[in-house]
């Protein structure tokens, strides 16, 4: 993995597949290449780092043509390096292609191709499966019938784009398992590649998003031909796609991080636009109208458990959306790592309720488990922010966040929008089951609506200016200790994890009362404690807490409810935050975590929008 651009068409490829490529960078990559065709002339350009260094490299060189495709690498098999970067060519140059996914069987497929005269120049399962199409090219004419040859052959995931010497009039896709659009262009005949449709909105919104094991042929003038694996054509929808180019752009802002942080309170009045009716005259007025429940209430209502699977921030969503659906509603729910469900031989049963949680809708673990799950007869509900995602296509029925592109590596607006839409469907269900109280239930929706301006309000205080300065003292820091009950439990967890992917300082995150089961032993003067700390039935045990802490000589940042007094006589630091209701308050006491990972990251010199390491969207196991 991680980005793919392509075009064809009657303008020049070069500066589309640049501009794509630059767009792609938030995904996180360590090299990138592009390959360009002019009639049979085949020039293949690679470079190790970041998208610049490949465009200052190609200053001078040939980049004609009206053909290419290009590609952000997240090293998987090899080293970063120019040799591993994509495209990768046929040893005989005939041609290029670019990947994302794993060939999990390539290296069985390597052997029988070396015994077969084939050489390699890389490490890459990529080569491998370019080579394969050649080897397949040995025994049909049709290039298009060599790539379905190779990819019954296959074992893995995979998003390609490929270019023939021979055929310059034509380029083909395919995709199983890893994320592939094709946009079609306004003008006839012109096409446009992308691993989502970031690169390529710009020039169009119309989009064909390709189902797994399919293989597209895209030649200008003609319609998009599509087929199966079993070599069928397939019938395809052209969707229209809203994506708003402003949010693709830092406006203004250092980092897209910072930007998307104070995106929030916009986000989540688009989350709730449609979904949250209130009427500030008569409380009782107010209430929540989700399509997916609608749809399936029957089956929603009689479900006998549900279970969360996600990964990452969006585990840690799901944890908060446990509480909110077992608290309303009184269906158990479990919460599993896609990664560890999908090879646990869980239990799952026909009248179990599976909401898959992915800011992405890729997610390959959790699409993984979803699949596991229809297979046992479960419900499958999407949580996914991109529209036409595959989670969103796998599932029954879901909701979109909409909270828009989110850019920076380290998600943010996701995250609150994730729990907006989790709490928007426990309200609802609750109503429905009658296990929510109607004037509990009423009084919610009413404080939901008011979150973002409470967010606003927030970010437009002194609180980011005292977060920075409180940065600076951390900038050294080793060890972060993240502690937090009930619903702003799972906060920690991502306050600690936010702090670790962007400054690379560890932090692990606790409920509060476990500190004494082990994590006491690490407290001292140099390791600071952060506690989330706001009102509710819970704040006397974290006030012990706390004292515990200062017992040790150790350095407390708390997050409080504005206006406290007994935190402050105790904490070395504290961040206040507005009252709101403890079902609704995580949305509000991560936003300090989130500008607190920012400024120290920011304090280190350190690339806040693309840490190392890290891929935005982990399209792979």
């Amino acid at each position: 993995m991680c980005g793919i651009v392509g075009y064809i068409g009657k303008r020049e490829a070069f500066p589309i597949l640049i501009g794509g490529l630059k767009k792609l960078e938030y995904r996180g990559y360590d090299s990138a290449g592009v390959a360009l065709l002019n009639d049979r002339n085949l020039n293949v350009y690679k470079e190790k780092g970041k998208v610049a260094t490949l465009e200052a490299s190609c200053a001078g060189k040939d980049l004609a043509g009206g053909l290419g495709i290009a590609h952000t690498r997240w090293a998987t098999h090899g080293e970063p390096n120019s040799v591993n970067a994509h495209p990768h060519v046929s040893q005989s140059g005939r041609l290029a292609m670019v990947h994302n996914g794993i060939i999990e069987n390539f290296g069985t497929l390597r052997e029988q191709l070396q015994q077969k005269g084939y050489e390699f120049k890389s490490e890459t399962d990529t080569e491998v499966l370019v080579q394969l199409i050649e080897f397949a090219l040995t025994t049909t004419d049709d290039v298009k019938e060599a790539v379905v040859r190779a990819l019954n052959k296959v074992i893995g995931a995979y998003a390609i784009a490929l270019i023939d010497r021979e055929h310059p009039e034509r380029l083909i896709v395919a995709r199983k398992s890893s994320p592939l659009v094709v946009g079609v262009g306004e003008n006839e005949g012109e096409f446009f590649v992308g691993s989502d449709a970031s690169p390529i909105v710009e020039f169009t919104k119309k989009m064909v998003y390709l189902e797994d094991e399919q293989v597209a042929v895209l030649q200008p003038g003609k319609s998009p031909e599509i087929y199966s694996l079993q070599n069928q054509s397939v019938d395809y929808d052209i969707k229209e796609v809203d994506l708003d180019i402003s949010m693709l752009t830092k406006g203004g802002f250092p980092h897209f991080m910072i930007k998307e942080i104070y995106d929030q309170p916009q986000c989540l009045r688009d989350c709730m636009r449609g979904r949250v009716f209130v009427d500030n005259d008569n409380m009782s007025n107010n209430f929540i109208q989700l399509s997916a429940i609608r749809d399936y209430k029957n089956r929603l209502l009689k479900a006998r458990r549900m279970i969360i699977v996600a990964c990452g921030t969006s585990w840690h969503a799901g944890l908060i959306g446990k509480q909110l659906i077992e608290q309303m509603c009184r269906i158990p729910v479990e919460v599993a790592y896609a990664s560890e469900f999908r090879y646990s031989n869980p239990v799952i049963e026909p009248g179990d309720v599976v909401i898959a949680i992915s800011q992405s809708g890729e997610t390959a673990d959790t699409l993984a488990a979803i699949q596991l799950a229809r297979e046992n007869g479960a419900l499958i509900f999407g949580v996914v922010n991109a529209v036409g995602s595959s989670i969103a296509r796998a599932s029954d029925t879901g909701i979109y966040i909409h909270v828009g592109p989110e850019i920076g590596v380290a998600s943010t607006k996701a995250f609150t929008g994730q729990v907006c839409v989790l709490t928007m469907l426990a309200l609802q269900l609750g109503h429905e089951l009658g296990s929510l109280a109607d004037n509990e239930y009423h009084y919610t929706i009413g404080k939901l609506a008011e979150i973002p301006e409470l967010m606003e309000e927030m970010l437009k205080s002194k609180m980011d200016d005292q977060i920075k300065r409180m940065a600076l003292t951390f900038t050294y820091v080793r060890n972060f200790l993240y502690l937090g009950r009930g619903y702003n439990y799972p906060v920690a967890l991502e306050g600690a994890l936010k702090l670790k992917e962007i400054s690379y300082i560890h932090a692990e995150g606790y409920p509060a009362a476990e500190m004494k089961h082990g994590p006491i032993a690490l407290i001292d003067s140099d390791m600071p404690t952060i506690f989330i700390a706001t009102h509710h039935q819970l704040y006397q045990k974290i006030i012990s807490n706390m004292k515990e802490v200062k017992a040790r000589n150790g350095k407390i940042l708390a997050i409080v409810t504005r206006g406290d007094k007994e935190v402050k006589a105790i904490a070395d630091n504290i961040i206040e935050i507005p009252p709101t209701l403890n079902t609704l308050v995580p949305l509000l006491t991560v936003i300090p975590l989130q500008l607190l990972s920012y400024h120290v990251a920011v304090a280190r010199n350190l690339n806040v929008d693309m840490p190392r390491n890290l891929a935005k969207s982990v399209t792979v196991e």
